[in-house]
């Protein structure tokens, strides 16, 4: 399949390049920046991208490509230090500037190819503190700004652009239609990703694999799909397996199972491990460490099970692009946000062959793949739900009292959402709780009583998020209900911060 390569240089926005360009049916694929030229040519790439990244292209040790990809006469947008590292590579100069952070107005000053069809001055969006004094003498400036004069500049003979602002995050107008013109009126990809294709292509290539596989489904989307695309390839020689591990939400263990013996013709059987997993993380208040725990609990079940009821060669999972790349282990230099259990969290010791069919699409991909398989609407609009469950809702020590909090309370906020019809407008949503404590007054004494986060967020792909405006009054009606109905509590509050810098979960 034809394809854009974005080379990643650690930007917090890399993946959102990808996102956008598969928007339009074209397969974007982001590979690290020191990727071999071997390696690179392996892929066939129609045209390659440089991400951002938070590095400058004048020090030592600054993450620079092969040279060679230069040479390979393929088109190339760089972006923001992309765009810095196109204007060192060929003679010009970057100096440091005044950081500039937020919106823009980019003027154009030549709307051929990578600007066509944009019309006048649209708002770009900066976030650097580099930019180019000089520009190369090879290249000519075809948009600026109040603030750099070469904010968009083109070697169009050689298909060599370079760009300030970064297209790919919604607030620059119009910012995929320039990804556009580059992939397809510059590049001329073909538009063949579609997840049509996508469904045919993994079905076809699971169908080639030998063995059982178990899939661990956990009654959200994710599993589900991974399960149900196995499941068309291989019929029975799968085997559907969910863990109760006690930190699901209420009553969320009778859900799940009803849903799959109702929905779905897979093999399916349910194990109840609650004081396994309760029991390991007792005592236990680092986030990372109560992730691992879970992981590792987990695939102590799955194995155990495996010994029990196979032979199984393959354990399945619903590992997602956000989770490998908040895991640490993406493709491109980002830090470890958070050890997805289903990533970061498999242990050394695991003797069954991973097998994760949806490892390289978005959440909202997914969605699409579920809908192409028949997926029920209540399933399909069900909200994300982290891997360890509610030991990432919980700060600090998983308790029993904390546990009963924070599933009644996300379960009033589930319910008021619904009652507003404003669930399925919503991306996520859920109540938190840690150790944090306040006085509050109960009829005519004062208590002291535990403290309730409210989150609820707008996103397309998890990969940004932002907080959700409610209305005051459902605020007020969800914050009088936790209070009244939930004992030990005596404040609610509200989270508003967005992705990033902060993460959908508390942990």
């Amino acid at each position: 399949m034809e394809k854009i390569v974005v080379l990643d240089f650690g930007s917090q926005y890399s993946h959102l390049i990808c996102r956008r360009i598969r928007d339009f049916s074209v397969l974007a694929e982001l590979v690290p920046y020191d990727i071999s030229l071997d390696e690179l040519k392996k892929l066939e790439p129609k045209g390659i991208i440089f991400s951002g990244g938070p590095s400058s292209v004048y020090i030592s040790d600054a993450p620079m490509p092969a040279k060679e990809i230069f040479e390979m006469k393929l088109p190339i947008l760089g972006i923001c230090y992309g765009h810095q590292l196109i204007v060192n590579n060929f003679g010009g100069k970057v100096k440091r500037a005044n950081k500039e952070y937020g919106s823009s107005l980019l003027t154009i000053d030549n709307d051929s190819d990578l600007l066509s069809g944009i019309g006048g001055p649209i708002r770009a969006w900066m976030s650097h503190g580099d930019e180019a004094e000089q520009v190369p003498s090879s290249f000519k400036t075809i948009g600026h700004t109040e603030t750099v004069s070469a904010a968009a500049i083109a070697d169009q003979e050689n298909s060599i652009y370079g760009i300030q602002f970064h297209p790919e995050v919604v607030h620059t107008e119009q910012g995929t239609t320039i990804l556009k013109n580059f992939a397809l009126k510059i590049c001329k990809v073909k538009q063949e990703w579609t997840m049509e294709t996508f469904v045919e292509n993994t079905v076809n290539e699971i169908s080639k694999i030998d063995g059982n596989v178990l899939c661990g489904v956990s009654g959200g989307i994710d599993s589900t799909v991974a399960a149900l695309l196995i499941h068309k390839a291989i019929g029975d020689r799968l085997k559907c397996i969910f863990v109760d591990n006690g930190l699901l939400r209420l009553n969320e263990e009778r859900e799940i199972e009803e849903m799959f013996r109702k929905n779905f013709a897979v093999n399916f059987s349910s194990v109840n491990a609650k004081q396994q997993f309760l029991s390991k993380l007792k005592g236990i208040t680092d986030p990372e460490q109560k992730r691992k725990i879970v992981g590792e609990e987990f695939i102590r079940i799955f194995t155990d099970f495996a010994q029990k009821n196979g032979p199984f060669k393959w354990l399945a999972q619903g590992t997602l692009y956000p989770d490998v790349i908040e895991s640490g282990v993406s493709k491109g230099p980002a830090a470890i946000i958070k050890t997805h259990h289903n990533v970061g969290g498999l242990p050394k010791w695991l003797n069954l062959e991973i097998l994760e069919p949806l490892r390289e699409l978005y959440k909202d991909e997914v969605r699409k793949v579920a809908e192409i398989l028949g997926v029920p609407k209540n399933l399909l609009m069900r909200h994300p739900f982290p891997g360890p469950g509610l030991a990432v809702r919980i700060i600090g020590e998983v308790t029993d009292k904390k546990l009963e909090i924070a599933k009644i309370a996300s379960k009033i906020v589930e319910e008021e959402l619904e009652e507003a019809e404003l669930y399925d407008k919503v991306w996520q949503a859920y109540a938190a709780v840690g150790d944090d404590r306040a006085v509050g007054v109960v009829g005519d004494e004062r208590k002291y009583g535990n403290i309730v986060m409210i989150r609820v967020v707008d996103s397309i792909d998890a990969m940004t998020a932002d907080w959700t405006r409610l209305p005051h009054g459902l605020l007020e009606k969800i914050s009088n209900r936790i209070t009244n109905e939930i004992e030990d509590v005596t404040w609610v509050t509200y989270v508003v911060s967005s992705k990033p810098p902060a993460t959908i979960e508390p942990q």
